[in-house]
């Protein structure tokens, strides 16, 4: 017996000092090589056109030009990488994602505050337009705002402030009635929103039925959850057979609204421009015969309820795994991605859509931390991972822990659909009427998917050279061991979320390709 733990102590100390410099070298490679392809492919395609339509082509000799926005998004870059090699500044990273969105939402703000005066003498009824749209985009950044100071003041995270009184400390001491009424709430104002926002461009069309069911029934299956058996205190084991029974038809239905949603919707969606469609932030200036290409209209309105049917399934899902207290904090995220996207949609006053993804990146990042998530172990939200869990699996649980921990940073990825479909197409549509399928489908999937892999493999490898130069920190296991873990997961979450973007636009494209040329084919005959 001693032989063998002298034997096993040696392996085990062996192993642990053991520092494989061969494979340490050939990962290390393979990251830079991967960094350097995606950052290689945002910059050759950073030479194409700007994403948008004659308001952006008006304004390509000020695209040239590097504006306070674009200096600021990669300064986040710079700043976040530079604050790695620090233990305190890595358990307190919340406050650096907070206080760097907000300043780029600012510079937004102030940018709008400059263009919003006109230089040029203009009618009454273009200055009128241009003052709604101004004020429009003006509201949405206050929005953004507001819902991030409000975020970040939820949870005070971290190890320094902990102690500190938050929102959500404030309301645990009011007690379970109030958390309660402020959870039911929150449901009832992300399904009604959400609701709105996907019935308004088909209010007369035979959709509404069909979105008033799927948003409806999931959320009032919810409702009854919240209301009968979450955090219930006398509990039984026929009343859990029943909870865990109706958490899992919750999930089943949300799967399969989703593939049907996204699988169908394509192949239904009207060919050509119907008066009962309309899309709240398209422009009023777009031409008829763009209005007249099957591409134009089909491909947004599918992309646009896609987009809405996997945001609005995600929010039922946080609503339903995450902490009660989190309710709000997933209804406030939902308003800044909405704000972002609404202020977006408008194109701005010379805004580069790399900056446009970046943001809605960085607020996906800092959301992150407002739902009361860390760089340590220890906010893991383990008790949440078990609902509709009828016997233990390791397996099914590790992915309800991932749901809940990366919820922020899958809104922002999901919330590129909706992006994708309120931004401006018509550059895309030539003289003669025809859509240029190739340049479409990768814009629509270049810099949505292509940005946040850059960010987060610029990220990845940064981080990975300081863990290895922090090796024999004192730190190193309770700080940048378990930071090095979360940007780890950080990349699955990516990968995972610009895949599914890029899969949905992509389907849909092809579609409604495979759907025009039968159409021709057929008028032909």
């Amino acid at each position: 017996y001693q032989n063998f733990l002298r034997s096993a102590s040696k392996w085990l100390s062996g192993r642990a000092t053991d520092k494989p410099i061969g494979l340490l070298a050939l990962g290390i490679a393979a990251m830079l090589l991967s960094c350097s392809i995606l950052v290689g492919l945002l910059f050759v395609y950073g030479r194409d056109a700007p994403f948008g339509g004659r308001q952006h082509l008006s304004h390509i000799d000020n695209m040239k030009k590097w504006h306070l926005d674009e200096i600021f998004s990669l300064a986040v870059i710079f700043i976040l990488i530079s604050s790695m090699g620090s233990s305190s500044m890595v358990e307190e990273e919340q406050y650096i994602w907070h206080f760097m969105t907000a300043s780029l939402y600012l510079i937004f703000f102030r940018k709008t505050l400059q263009f919003s005066i006109p230089g040029r003498l203009l009618d009454a009824q273009n200055v009128d337009s241009k003052q709604k749209r101004s004020c429009s985009r003006i509201y949405s950044i206050v929005a953004v705002l507001i819902s991030g100071r409000i975020l970040k003041g939820w949870h005070q995270g971290g190890v320094n402030w902990v102690h500190l009184p938050d929102i959500s400390k404030l309301l645990e001491q009011a007690g379970s009635a109030a958390i309660k009424s402020l959870q039911l709430i929150s449901v009832l104002l992300v399904i009604s929103i959400s609701l709105t926002a996907i019935l308004l461009p088909f209010w007369k069309s035979h959709f509404v039925m069909l979105f008033t069911i799927i948003f409806l029934f999931p959320g009032w299956l919810v409702l009854l959850y919240i209301l009968n058996y979450q955090d219930s205190i006398v509990t039984s084991a026929s009343s859990d057979a029943i909870a865990t029974t109706m958490a899992q038809s919750i999930y089943a239905l949300l799967s399969i609204f989703t593939v049907v949603i996204l699988f169908a919707i394509p192949w239904f969606m009207p060919l050509k421009n119907s008066k009962t469609f309309r899309l709240f932030c398209l422009s009023s200036d777009i031409s008829p015969q763009i209005q007249r290409e099957p591409l134009f209209w089909g491909f947004r309105y599918s992309i646009y309820a896609i987009g809405w049917c996997c945001l609005f399934s995600w929010c039922l899902l946080q609503l339903l795994l995450q902490q009660p207290i989190n309710s709000m904090p997933v209804l406030l995220l939902l308003v800044q991605i909405l704000a972002s996207i609404w202020y977006f949609s408008d194109g701005g006053p010379h805004t580069r859509q790399w900056v446009e993804v970046a943001a809605l990146y960085y607020v996906g990042m800092a959301g992150h931390f407002g739902l009361g998530n860390t760089n340590t172990l220890a906010t893991i939200d383990v008790a949440g991972a078990y609902i509709g869990v009828s016997s233990h699996s390791t397996f099914i649980s590790g992915i309800l822990m991932f749901i809940i921990t990366y919820a922020s940073p899958m809104f922002a990825l999901l919330s590129m659909l909706i992006y994708v479909s309120v931004k401006d197409m018509s550059a895309f549509v030539d003289t003669q009427n025809d859509m240029n399928v190739g340049q479409l489908l990768k814009t629509c999937v270049g810099y949505p998917c292509l940005v946040p892999l850059g960010l987060n493999s610029i990220f990845l490898v940064a981080y990975t050279l300081i863990l290895l130069l922090m090796r024999n920190h004192l730190f190193v296991w309770s700080v940048f061991s378990p930071k090095y873990l979360y940007v780890c997961a950080t990349t699955a979450c990516i990968y995972i979320g610009t895949s599914f973007v890029a899969l949905a636009t992509t389907y849909t494209c092809m579609v409604f390709v495979a759907r025009r040329k039968l159409k021709e084919g057929l008028m032909n005959e």
